[in-house]
């Protein structure tokens, strides 16, 4: 494809500055951006005091919105600061409807935001549950190795909340039972044969049962046919 007009490599007038615009523009950039900053820092406020990870979706993308307003008003000339301000005002306005609106109405704060949902229960995974959400079985165990998870048998209920974090809740240190190991090197120690006669946990929904030495089963829930031998360690954080 030819270029409209000739443009000459490493032309360092081309690329520090714009052949449409003086260099004094360069100085109201800066003011440009110091005032779509204080802008941005102000509608932030508006979301309260929330981590990266606590955003729900509707946060995620006003941040995405306002993102793209900032830019266009810091850098273009012909973008004025005050259409970024009505932006930035509308989009923070819709914010607080949207509050006040999941507040009263559950249902659309479920349709909205989404709601928490069970992915283990009793040291198993709930299979139906958990392949209806945007997760790998490798990404859930991460998460519960950060919490120092050992096995799945220390796990009474685990949650993913609406902004994507897991909330674990865990059995007593005498209540813990046999169940799937989660470190990555254990779970590498797939098998349709049991090495030697002990509890075995399913590689794929973690429900543990007696295998007698060379012994194959299927697991009666999700129907997998690998076993790994199943951990009792207790929680130690």
């Amino acid at each position: 494809m030819l270029l409209a007009t000739k443009i000459e490599p490493f032309d360092w007038q081309r690329l520090l500055l714009s052949d449409d615009a003086p260099p004094l523009f360069l100085l109201e950039v800066v003011l440009r951006c110091v005032l779509t900053y204080l802008m941005v820092i102000g509608a932030l406020r508006v979301t309260g005091r929330r981590g990266v990870r606590q955003l729900s979706i509707f946060e995620l993308s006003i941040i995405l919105a306002l993102g793209s307003a900032a830019g266009d008003a810091m850098l273009y000339h012909d973008t004025p600061l005050l259409y970024a301000a009505i932006v930035f005002a509308v989009v923070s306005g819709l914010y607080l409807l949207f509050n006040w609106l999941t507040e009263k109405f559950p249902k659309f704060s479920d349709w909205l935001e989404g709601k928490p949902v069970l992915l283990v229960e009793d040291g198993q995974i709930c299979l139906a549950q958990f392949r209806q959400q945007n997760l790998t079985q490798k990404e859930l165990f991460g998460e519960l190795r950060q919490l120092q998870v050992e096995h799945l048998g220390q796990v009474r209920r685990a949650y993913i909340e609406a902004t994507g974090i897991i909330s674990t809740y865990f059995y007593a240190d005498e209540d813990v039972k046999p169940g799937l190991p989660i470190w990555p090197e254990r779970l590498t120690q797939l098998r349709q044969q049991a090495a030697a006669a002990g509890p075995h946990a399913c590689a794929t929904c973690g429900q543990v049962r007696e295998l007698p030495r060379a012994g194959v089963a299927r697991c009666p829930v999700c129907h997998d046919d690998q076993w790994i031998p199943a951990c009792d360690a207790k929680r130690i954080s």
